[in-house]
């Protein structure tokens, strides 16, 4: 048994695998071997490397993630797949379950989640790697271990699940904190609908605001994210 758990991070988003890959390197046990941007990358990284674990996107812009879980089943069977998206889609969920895919966390994830997902698979490993066989209190401890997919609370209308984990995962750059006006010109959105996601956010705790007084005009109102989510 290898002294860290090998993990390959598949997420087409730059900004956030890096995030990913800090929130990784914060917990004991595991090792971030590689970070794939695309599906195709994903496909030479799993063929070269076979990690332990790969911490999986859906939606990439030359496939879906999901082609991805079945190429690992074909190429890579002792490999694990835990589904890190903001996809919430029945058909994805099935095809996650079917799949075997081990724990599947809605975007956006904080620190707590991830760690709390990474030490739960991390327990389940160890306990089935120690012996041949298990007894019944042992197996009744991996499966406790277990938890049920967790989908996001229904969000109000104007909110879309998608959108929300994209404004969200990007906040998460800016420690500092963003104005609502370019938040919306990075990610191509209207003003008013970006502040309209910065203000759901607000109302979820995620985010406070904070008004910056420049030299002339009005003063900004600037989103940050509360500490937690800047890790």
């Amino acid at each position: 048994m290898r002294d860290k758990i090998e993990v390959l991070i598949v997420e087409d988003d730059k900004r956030i695998a890096t995030i990913h890959q800090k929130f990784l390197s914060k917990i004991e046990g595991f090792e971030c071997i590689g970070v794939a941007h695309s599906g195709e990358e994903a496909f030479e990284w799993i063929e070269t490397v076979k990690p332990d674990l790969v911490l999986l996107d859906v939606y990439f812009p030359d496939l879906l993630g999901t082609e991805v879980l079945d190429y690992i089943k074909a190429n890579s069977r002792e490999t694990d797949i835990i589904f890190i998206t903001a996809a919430s889609e029945s058909v994805i969920l099935k095809k996650a379950l079917r799949g075997g895919v081990v724990d599947y966390l809605l975007k956006p994830v904080t620190f707590e989640k991830f760690e709390e997902c990474m030490e739960t698979y991390r327990a389940k490993r160890r306990l089935l790697e120690k012996n041949s066989t298990l007894d019944e209190h042992e197996i009744k401890e991996l499966w406790n271990m277990s938890k049920p997919i967790q989908i996001n609370e229904i969000t109000p209308k104007g909110i879309d699940v998608i959108t929300n984990g994209k404004v969200f995962d990007y906040l998460q750059t800016y420690p500092e904190g963003i104005t609502a006006e370019k938040l919306g010109k990075d990610l191509g959105l209207s003003r008013s609908t970006a502040r309209r996601y910065l203000e759901y956010l607000v109302s979820e705790n995620k985010v406070y605001t904070d008004l910056i007084y420049g030299t002339v005009g009005r003063p900004e109102r600037r989103y940050i994210p509360e500490k937690e989510y800047c890790r």
